[in-house]
């Protein structure tokens, strides 16, 4: 990162028959000063995408052992979190929590950035969408908006196995939003898992179809990070 300067001799070097205890020193040259900014990017075999209060930091600490910061306030995950999930006795992966992502995340909007940069060393994407109408959300537009701020910031990410799933299915009301959901998540070939933190449904399920999806991306060649 910085070339260093030519070391100085101390005074082990200036000694001699003559000089059996020298008090020499020699000074070293300059060397390269630089001021480094350095971009940290979380390693995880999953990566949970949302919105804000859509349920991940909920779910991940029921898949896991993970204990993330769980409110019901926008963008109460300012840092991604890590859980390790067993999805049986002999099986794991790694699963991260990534902050909401808002419209215009690409472009550093919200925690935008903090959002995608993390998204690049997942294998597996996961997209958590509120499918409980309680809230007044859209999960088939918001799954829409997710994969467009993800597009935008490097279409390849998109090629990486993904799968939804339809959070909060204890809570719902009418009319109920998982019909339009499945219907979009049809249209870009992703299948939806119905689940809910709350009362545990759906989360088995979705731990062995997460870990089949890792142990086939695991073989395969990693996706070219953007710079």
């Amino acid at each position: 990162m910085a070339q260093g300067g030519r070391g100085g001799r101390g005074n082990r070097a200036f000694l001699s028959n003559f000089n059996r205890a020298p008090r020499e020193a020699e000074a070293g040259g300059e060397g390269q000063e630089r001021w480094l900014r350095l971009d940290l990017k979380l390693l995880a075999d999953v990566g949970l995408l949302g919105f804000p209060n859509a349920g991940k930091s909920t779910l991940l600490s029921r898949l896991s052992a993970a204990r993330p910061k769980i409110a019901d306030y926008p963008f109460t995950t300012l840092s991604p979190v890590l859980g390790l999930v067993q999805a049986s006795e002999d099986d794991s992966f790694v699963a991260a929590d990534i902050p909401g992502i808002i419209k215009g995340a690409h472009a550093g909007a919200g925690l935008g950035l903090h959002f995608l940069r993390h998204v690049q060393r997942t294998r597996v994407l996961l997209h958590v969408l509120d499918a409980s109408g309680a809230s007044g959300r859209d999960p088939a537009a918001d799954l829409r908006a997710v994969r467009e701020e993800v597009r935008q910031w490097d279409e390849g990410l998109l090629l990486r196995p993904q799968l939804v799933a339809a959070s909060k299915r204890d809570a719902i009301v009418e009319p109920d939003p998982l019909p339009s959901l499945l219907a979009e998540a049809r249209g870009f070939g992703l299948d939806v898992l119905p689940v809910s933190a709350m009362t545990g449904a759906g989360l088995a399920e979705l731990k062995h179809r997460l870990f089949a999806m890792v142990a086939s991306a695991r073989s395969l060649e990693p996706v070219e990070e953007r710079a």
